[in-house]
């Protein structure tokens, strides 16, 4: 289980999250879901190790990793795509995907990523800058996916995208979640979020507001919570 337990933390002196707790069970869906700015990118940087926090534990499967760096978090498994996507423009899609896949022989890498998303089969060659930005996630998305992760924190996957480009990244965040890859989603598209969730926390003003399972959260609070305005 990846467990954020009662975390603070900020950047300088400018506090943004206030004893923090989070659970995120292994094979599940948890959605993180909260107005811009409520700081569920800063929660997402710190169960990566992207971001000390000041108080709290981070802590997977009961070991503690509180202040561990990001590439101890990722070699137990934990793999952030981050908003923005994160892919390296000026390589090759073929080497962005091996880039992130230290340690799998490289046939098996790309398989495994052009599994995913077969459109980028036919962009190995191409710089990643040259993709669209929809095709840009899909490799962000497929270069978590070949680490073979047990925990998976996706910041925005759907920000900016066409309709059928979601859809297809959600078809196979389903299918990744029915693999047993446990997934902790930051999502604006807050329908599909919880259409895929076990479980939904709401963050307010870097505080968890309600924590429950998705059918326990009615529409008038989801309403005032995530979009600062009632039903």
């Amino acid at each position: 289980m990846l467990e954020l337990l009662d975390i603070s933390a900020g950047y300088g002196d400018t506090p943004v999250l206030r004893e923090v707790a989070l659970w995120v069970p292994p094979r599940s869906v948890v959605a993180l879901l909260g107005t811009n700015g409520a700081g569920k990118t800063t929660l997402l940087r710190v169960a990566s190790g992207l971001l000390t926090p000041t108080t709290g534990e981070l802590r997977l499967d009961g070991h503690d990793l509180t202040g561990k760096p990001p590439h101890v978090l990722a070699r137990a498994g934990v793999c952030h795509v981050p908003e923005g996507r994160g892919v390296f423009p000026n390589l090759t899609v073929r080497d962005n995907i091996l880039i992130q896949a230290a340690g799998t022989p490289v046939d098996e890498a790309i398989e495994k990523a052009v599994s995913a998303f077969p459109i980028l089969g036919r962009k190995l060659r191409q710089p990643a800058g040259s993709l669209s930005g929809g095709q840009q996630q899909m490799l962000a998305v497929a270069r978590a996916y070949v680490t073979d992760p047990a925990y998976v924190l996706l910041d925005e996957v759907s920000m900016g995208l066409a309709p059928v480009v979601v859809d297809e990244i959600f078809e196979f965040l389903g299918r990744l979640a029915t693999s047993g890859c446990a997934l902790l989603l930051v999502e604006q598209y807050v329908t599909r979020a919880l259409e895929l969730a076990d479980y939904v926390y709401l963050m307010n003003r870097g505080r968890i507001d309600f924590a429950g399972e998705p059918g326990e959260l009615d529409g008038a609070r989801l309403m005032e919570q995530y979009l600062g305005a009632r039903a």
